[in-house]
């Protein structure tokens, strides 16, 4: 009996140092944020959990994954799908006209987005969907000249159980995360709050699915490369970014490096010079408390990383509720948009200043 009430004791022993360990770096219960660039950004509407942003340069448009996500999120159900759930297509030329681009779809809960871009023009959007029949897929589109979307086909295998993003490396292929490995239960809490390494990343290489990476913690946003050689991934719970390289044979990807980061990291985006736009949760408690209380506010926190040194710089910074819980930060030439997890807005901002008076490292 001794025996065993020492075993439980060195146990818990080790379970409360590994929380310590993780839990609070991750969770930012200290982390002292001042606003930045928020000030100057305009607010537009779109419609609920803008969570997702990508730029298609060519025909100066953002293309916005929205769906109204709180009772998905917090398990409470829903009662049915929102109508306003769709990809939208915000105007960069300083109208701010939005539309939606996606065609009617039922069962449509979009989240993570792509754009990929053949050598011919070819240009494919690649979208994770969470319809409510419990199929995980994600769904592709062809992009027409005005940006207006035309679903070509849904994929679906069994190893992409719990999709967060995704990222298009071909017409067809395309790397997905999976941020969960247990969806409730005791397992569930202690893969959260001990960060333990189970989640991963899953390929399909236009014919079949597999998974083709594992050992992450909390596989949130993933990105690639202007050539499509090197592969980007966050670990929310690791406040850090996987650099890797990638086999465009058989799509195996090899850990090149980590970059450590000053938030939670969601979704990532790559600019021209090929910097890393993250977009992150630098409190966590504070998001959980705004997932389930729409008038907690959430700080927001945009970052710049040069992936060749790992050096960061604070972009925009919210504290007071202009935007909450940031999950997206994309930028082309002089504008960057934000977007989030549950509010219904970006915030449009323009760089000028900072583009001048950042960090001048060089990502390439």
């Amino acid at each position: 009996m001794r025996l065993l009430l020492w075993i439980l004791g060195i146990l818990a022993i080790i379970v409360a140092g590994r929380l310590a360990y993780h839990l609070v770096p991750a969770s930012g219960a200290f982390a002292e944020l001042d606003t930045k660039l928020v000030d100057q950004c305009r607010r537009v509407e779109v419609a609920p959990g803008t969570e997702d942003v990508t730029i298609d340069p060519e025909l100066g448009i953002a293309f916005i994954s929205a769906a109204d996500r709180r009772a998905w999120y917090n398990e409470t159900g829903a009662e049915g799908v929102n109508p306003a759930n769709g990809i939208y297509a915000l105007s960069l030329d300083g109208a701010d006209s939005v539309r939606r681009v996606s065609p009617e779809m039922e069962n449509f809960l979009p989240h993570g987005i792509s754009l990929w871009r053949g050598a011919d023009g070819t240009k494919r959007l690649f979208v994770v969907n969470h319809p409510t029949t419990g199929e995980e897929i994600v769904e592709i589109f062809d992009v027409g000249a005005n940006g207006d979307l035309t679903h070509l086909e849904s994929v679906s295998f069994p190893a992409m159980h719990s999709p967060n993003d995704v990222v298009g490396v071909g017409p067809r292929q395309f790397y997905a995360t999976n941020d969960r490995r247990f969806e409730a239960g005791p397992l569930s809490a202690a893969e959260a709050y001990l960060a333990l390494p189970v989640t991963n990343v899953v390929y399909f290489d236009g014919n079949e699915g597999r998974a083709i990476l594992g050992g992450l913690v909390y596989a949130n946003g993933i990105n690639k490369s202007a050539d499509g050689q090197t592969i980007y991934i966050a670990e929310l719970l690791k406040r850090r970014i996987g650099v890797f390289s990638r086999d465009p044979e058989t799509g195996a990807l090899k850990r090149v490096k980590n970059l450590r980061v000053a938030t939670a990291p969601d979704n990532i985006e790559v600019s021209r010079d090929g910097a890393l736009w993250v977009a992150g949760h630098s409190k966590i408690f504070d998001f959980l408390e705004h997932a389930k209380d729409p008038d907690a506010v959430a700080p927001s926190h945009v970052i710049r990383v040069n992936p060749r040194n790992g050096v960061e710089s604070d972009v925009l910074i919210s504290v007071n509720g202009e935007i909450n819980a940031s999950s997206v930060g994309a930028v082309w030439d002089n504008t960057l948009i934000v977007g989030a997890v549950f509010d219904s807005h970006v915030m449009v901002c323009p760089m000028l200043e900072i583009l001048l008076r950042g960090p001048t490292n060089d990502p390439q």
